[in-house]
């Protein structure tokens, strides 16, 4: 049986032997180092042959400073595996260890998924906790919402909220003060950037993705 090497940082004493007395009782996992504080982590970490690293978020009060940390041990062994062990479940936290690197985002309070987690990173699978999975999940939606806010010009959305309110041509005209040229070169490069054929598509496209 192959043995995994964790590498474990955590700034609570009591809590950091809990986990090493834990995670020791698996035939196949080994604490091989510990660390308190970002600077023990980085003296430590390469001696240690770790597979796996347990990270903290808090190593100092109110710091995200696990998250520095797991940025350099990365920079020192690009290979590393960094499970980041935490408290905190706000999504922009979850989504910046991710951004650092990490693998896997575990409350504390899931401690016993630890050794499969454990397991799961040192294989490359991918089993994000599901907490961390709809932080990520939230992310993208959001990026992908800010994407298509850019998609379209102001002027663009303005003729589409009112192709989709049903107004005629003549109507946008007055509305908007523009010529019908104005409108038709407008409405033609939004079918382009939106693939679609007419403007009542694009305005019904445009409305579903919430662009006005």
């Amino acid at each position: 049986m192959e043995t995994i090497n964790v590498f474990l940082v955590e700034d609570d004493p009591v809590w950091r032997k809990g986990l090493v007395d834990y995670l020791n009782k698996e035939a196949d996992l080994t604490v091989v180092g510990e660390a308190g504080t970002k600077a023990e982590a980085i003296e430590r970490f390469l001696a240690a042959g770790a597979d796996v690293v347990l990270m903290d978020i808090n190593l100092t009060e109110n710091n995200l400073d696990g998250i520095e940390t797991a940025m350099e041990l990365i920079a020192l062994e690009p290979d590393c595996k960094i499970i980041m062990l935490t408290s905190l479940t706000a999504d922009d936290v979850i989504v910046e260890s991710f951004s650092a690197g990490a693998v896997n985002y575990i409350s504390k309070s899931s401690f016993k998924e630890l050794p499969d987690a454990i397991r799961a990173a040192h294989n490359s699978q991918s089993a994000i906790h599901p907490t961390a999975a709809a932080a990520l999940r939230n992310e993208f939606l959001r990026l992908k919402n800010e994407e298509n806010q850019k998609l379209l010009s102001p002027a663009e959305k303005e003729i589409l909220q009112l192709i989709h309110q049903g107004k005629t041509q003549t109507q946008i005209e007055q509305s908007l003060h523009i010529t019908k040229r104005t409108i038709k070169n407008h409405i033609n490069r939004i079918l382009k950037k939106m693939g679609v054929k007419t403007s009542k598509e694009a305005a019904a496209k445009a409305s579903q993705k919430k662009l006005f």
